[in-house]
């Protein structure tokens, strides 16, 4: 039985549902400022995934690659960001944090980029705002798709347009489940992966792992996935898409139930009810737990 059936509206800030509230005065026009820049750059990074021979791909760290595209299509966001709202702060994967202001656009540039060096098409542009430390609008952009999934706090998500909710499922049983696995990790980390996949390939009807955290929880907002958990992420990785999932009625808190996702970068997202039903079959990881 797939358990699937309506669900009230949850959204939550990160770890604590939250009513639907005005959405902040002139976030529209922040919101399609976000628009145009992640068109602008996804668009630019999808020419050159049909030249990926042309690539300069150089090593950051181990399995944690950056190209000319990374690094372009940033700084083509940021300008495009900046000449808009001169005064804004930024925080982005490749340049880091610059500025200083209550408006800070958190900005993953190419969000996947081992998959979009090896021609595999999942890739996505992920860009969220945070106005006074809390996620306002929110854009995730795949430019092999052309889909652009969109959120405001307290005017829920929408894909190219239209209303998206998370999925009716309620029960593991039967339900898709997203996650990435460790590429940056000690062995523990990696040990706890393998015990969490054992449990919940056994509890679900699967689990993907495209490779672009941005897109899994826009696929949770959308309903395409029930639910998705991983670990060791950084703020840019995930801001878009826990705006997303949480207007789209989901849940996202902390894996390791120490507060703040954005700040730990371990996050469990999902269906209300499917939330609840990983969170209790994963528990508290014990590489989480010192």
């Amino acid at each position: 039985m797939n358990g699937r059936a309506g669900n009230d509206r949850a959204t939550c800030d990160c770890t604590i549902a939250s009513p639907l509230r005005p959405r902040v005065p002139g976030v529209q026009a922040f919101l399609n400022t976000a628009i145009d820049a992640a068109r602008l750059a996804g668009d630019a990074a999808a020419g050159y995934f049909r030249r990926a021979d042309r690539l300069d791909v150089r090593t950051k760290s181990r399995n944690e690659f950056v190209t000319q595209v990374d690094t372009a299509a940033e700084s083509a966001i940021i300008d495009t960001i900046r000449a808009r709202y001169p005064d804004h702060a930024f925080l982005a994967e490749e340049s880091g944090a610059s500025g200083a202001s209550d408006h800070v656009w958190i900005i993953d540039p190419l969000d996947g980029t081992t998959n979009f060096v090896h021609g595999f098409p999942v890739f996505s542009v992920s860009i969220a705002l945070k106005i006074n430390n809390r996620l306002e609008a929110a854009v995730v952009y795949d430019p092999t798709r052309q889909e652009l999934f969109t959120a405001l706090r307290g005017a829920g998500a929408q894909l190219d347009g239209r209303r998206i909710r998370v999925s009716s499922q309620t029960t593991l049983d039967g339900a898709l489940i997203g996650t990435g696995f460790p590429y940056r990790s000690d062995d523990a980390t990696v040990d706890d992966y393998v015990l969490i996949l054992k449990r919940v390939l056994k509890e679900t009807a699967g689990i993907r792992r495209p490779g672009s955290a941005a897109l899994d929880l826009a696929y949770v907002a959308a309903g395409r996935l029930d639910g998705f958990w991983e670990f060791g992420l950084k703020p840019w990785d995930i801001a878009a898409g826990v705006l997303l999932a949480q207007e789209a009625g989901g849940i996202v808190s902390d894996l390791g139930g120490r507060g703040d996702c954005l700040a730990t970068g371990n996050v469990l997202a999902g269906a209300p009810k499917v939330h609840d039903g990983l969170r209790a079959l994963i528990g508290t990881p014990a590489h989480l737990r010192a």
